[in-house]
C-alpha cells in the first residue's frame, strides 16, 4: 500500500535538474571567455567586427553563475537563496546579450538559439525549483514551532 508522505519533500530529480543547469550554465561560459571572439564570429555568421565585446567578463559572470547554481543542488532547501541568486544571474545574462551582444552580432538563428535555450529556458525549471525548496523550508520552519 502507497502512503503519501506526511509533509513536502523535495524530489532528488530538482538536485540533478540543479546540476545538469550548473554544469550547461558553467559549459557555455567557458566558452565565452575562453573562446570569445570565434564563439561571436561564429554566432553572427563570419562578421569580423566583433573583437572588441566583452567575452572574457560575460564568460566569467556566466562561470560564477553555473557554480551558484551548481552549489545550490547540494541542500536546496537550505540554501534556497543560492537558486533565486541563479535565477537572478540567468536573467542577467540574458539581458546583457539582449543589449551587449545581439546588436552587434545582428539576430539570426545562432544568436536566437543562444539567448533561448542558454539562459531563458532554464528560467522555467530553475523557479519551479525554487518555489518548491521555498515550500518545503517554509513547511519545515512551521513543523518545528
Amino acid at each position: 500500500m502507497d502512503q503519501k508522505p506526511l509533509f513536502p519533500t523535495f524530489p532528488m530529480h530538482f538536485r540533478g535538474l540543479l546540476l545538469l543547469a550548473g554544469m550547461y550554465t558553467i559549459a557555455w561560459s567557458a566558452l565565452y571567455k575562453w573562446f570569445g571572439p570565434e564563439l561571436l564570429k561564429w554566432m553572427a555568421m563570419g562578421n569580423a567586427e566583433l573583437a572588441e565585446l566583452p567575452t572574457n567578463y560575460f564568460g566569467s559572470f556566466g562561470i560564477l553563475v553555473g557554480l551558484v547554481i551548481f552549489f545550490a543542488a547540494f541542500y536546496p532547501v537550505s540554501w534556497v537563496w543560492l537558486i533565486l541568486a541563479g535565477i537572478t544571474g540567468k536573467i542577467i545574462s540574458a539581458i546583457w546579450f539582449t543589449f551587449g551582444f545581439a546588436p552587434d552580432l545582428s539576430w539570426n538563428k545562432r544568436s536566437v538559439f543562444h539567448l533561448v535555450f542558454n539562459e531563458i529556458v532554464w528560467l522555467i525549471p530553475l523557479i519551479l525549483i525554487f518555489l518548491r525548496a521555498l515550500q518545503v523550508k517554509n513547511y519545515l520552519n512551521e513543523s518545528e514551532k
